[in-house]
């Protein structure tokens, strides 16, 4: 059975850092272009950041440019999400995806494109 765990959320203060955590089981991550999605109360889900599979080229929102960093650990089988100089406008639930295996994160931009997903994982910036 294919699934996603992801962890490291909390409560933390504007200008601070979290690290997400993107376990696959079920499957092998490498094998697939992975985003972390985020979703705000009220607003739409947002790509945040992907990797893409073989040269692991990466994508950033623009929002998040300079300050998160995505990146693969295929031992452990994880993709992780470094967020740094957080902004309470980067609260959200934070979910990773997904799409099927192969594709490049250029080509899949859409949640509706992705197929697997975790539960989600609540980062809140706040004083």
């Amino acid at each position: 059975q294919v699934q996603f765990v992801e962890s490291g959320g909390g409560l933390v203060q504007p200008g601070g850092s979290l690290r997400l955590s993107c376990a696959a089981s079920g499957f092998t991550l490498e094998h697939y272009a992975i985003r972390w999605f985020r979703q705000a109360p009220g607003k739409e889900r947002e790509g945040v950041s992907c990797i893409s599979t073989g040269n692991g080229n990466t994508e950033y929102a623009d929002s998040v440019k300079g300050r998160f960093t995505i990146f693969r650990d295929n031992a452990k089988n994880t993709v992780y999400l470094q967020m740094n100089s957080l902004k309470p406008e980067d609260t959200a639930v934070y979910y990773c995806a997904a799409p099927a295996p192969g594709l490049p994160c250029w080509a899949v931009d859409n949640p509706t494109e992705y197929d697997y997903w975790g539960q989600g994982t609540q980062v809140t910036v706040s004083s």
